[in-house]
């Protein structure tokens, strides 16, 4: 090859691009995002669901603990308060949870204690909770059962010892959205569950979601 063909093997290797070539790789590039967008959206809202539905679980279990460490009453309840704070009252529609003990009502020197507060969705907006039974508080008793107390700690709701299922979805729902149910049983126990799944599968519902 003389030094005149080489140049022109040299050139052509290094044009590079041309503009139709680019144009075509933004349009397919664009056409691949927007098609890839609506999933990656699912996702998020699925994993803030997921967030929520942790959260709340492990403030139920902290209460059992605590209730059984103390030997006494102990509260959870849903607040709108975002201050961990003694004046807290339960509100079904609360995205805060608060934990705090139940004075025994024969020691009359006795008062309240906040054991510990959580936020529900801190960085997991858009997801909501639906209690069944609406109810906004669980109480209970010092071998981790539920129990029924009216006002307890002086929250402003009762506690009904029932079994509860709490629905955690997302607030604008599609047909790939996956929420979750947390069910509470009336002995104690604590089980999260696929409410899409089979009530024989291993992580299915036993109950109806609310």
């Amino acid at each position: 090859m003389d030094p005149e063909e080489g140049r022109h093997v040299l050139s052509a290797r290094s044009r590079g691009f041309s503009l139709i070539e680019l144009m075509v790789a933004v349009a397919a590039l664009a056409i691949l995002t927007a098609m890839a967008v609506p999933s990656f959206t699912t996702w998020i809202r699925n994993a803030r669901v997921r967030t929520v539905a942790d959260a709340l679980q492990s403030g139920i279990r902290v209460a059992q603990t605590e209730a059984q460490r103390r030997s006494q009453s102990v509260v959870l309840f849903l607040t709108a308060n975002k201050e961990c704070s003694s004046t807290a009252t339960a509100d079904v529609n609360g995205m805060q949870w608060q934990i705090r003990s139940i004075p025994n009502p024969l020691m009359t020197d006795e008062s309240p204690i906040d054991i510990q507060c959580g936020v529900l969705t801190d960085v997991s907006s858009g997801v909501k909770i639906t209690p069944a039974p609406l109810i906004a508080a669980l109480c209970f008793s010092g071998d981790g059962r539920q129990t029924t107390l009216t006002n307890p700690a002086a929250i402003g709701v009762n506690c009904t010892a029932s079994a509860t299922q709490f629905l955690i979805a997302p607030e604008n729902p599609n047909n790939d959205s996956r929420p979750l149910q947390l069910e509470v049983s009336l002995s104690g126990s604590v089980r999260l569950c696929d409410p899409k799944k089979a009530t024989t599968a291993p992580d299915g519902c036993r109950s109806t979601p609310p």
